[in-house]
């Protein structure tokens, strides 16, 4: 018997080569792929055989995104496990996703084998983390904060010094060749990570700890 999955992803390409890969595999077919939550909530009230054992939610849709898709499977249908399968690797971004109830977080860059050693494990031990994502649960807990005591990424390095400036966060985008939606997950994962509200405590961190200098 092969466990049922469902790719929810609005790029066509991607979707289809996720779905050949994963028909690939020994225990796992494609039971159908949708485009957004939207359908995915068309599909499940349509009838129960569309229920699949896991589904590889993309954050970023249109009509309802990942994690809004994530929060409505798990509230209605809470056997069926979700990962994430994402380009987006900002902390607030997966941090959000795992707390809307995806078991897992996985990149799109993710190797084959990866993927398959994680859909296995979700359905042997009920969720798989990477050692990024499982550290990213550890600081976030503990409350970790300070330059010495929080990893950032080049990226984020980047948007705070950008952020230091007089430019829009659209602008910061544009400079930094990233959608807006992704600039929006390193200002969020950046607020949670130093336990800031806004982008004026932003500054101050980095002009207090020599990230940005005047």
């Amino acid at each position: 018997m092969k466990y049922s999955v469902v790719v929810v992803d609005d790029h066509t390409l991607l979707s289809q080569a996720i779905e050949g890969m994963v028909n690939t595999f020994d225990k796992f077919k494609v039971l159908y792929t949708c485009k957004n939550g939207g359908e995915v909530k068309d599909k499940f009230t349509a009838s129960p055989r569309n229920i699949p054992d896991i589904v590889l939610v993309d954050v970023n849709m249109p009509v309802m995104n990942g994690i809004e898709t994530t929060e409505w499977i798990v509230e209605n249908y809470p056997n069926v496990h979700v990962l994430a399968l994402s380009v987006e690797d900002a902390d607030g971004t997966i941090l959000k996703m795992l707390k809307a109830g995806a078991i897992g977080y996985l990149l799109k860059d993710t190797q084959k084998q990866v993927l398959e050693k994680a859909l296995l494990e979700i359905k042997e031990n009920g969720f798989y983390h990477t050692k990024s994502v499982t550290n990213l649960l550890l600081d976030s807990v503990s409350g970790k904060s300070g330059r010495n005591s929080v990893n950032f990424k080049e990226n984020e390095l980047k948007f705070m010094r950008l952020a230091c400036s007089e430019l829009t966060y659209k602008e910061i985008a544009e400079k930094m060749f990233l959608s807006p939606k992704t600039i929006d997950g390193y200002r969020d994962s950046l607020f949670t990570k130093l336990d800031v509200r806004n982008r004026v405590g932003l500054v101050m961190y980095a002009i207090k700890n020599k990230i940005y200098t005047p």
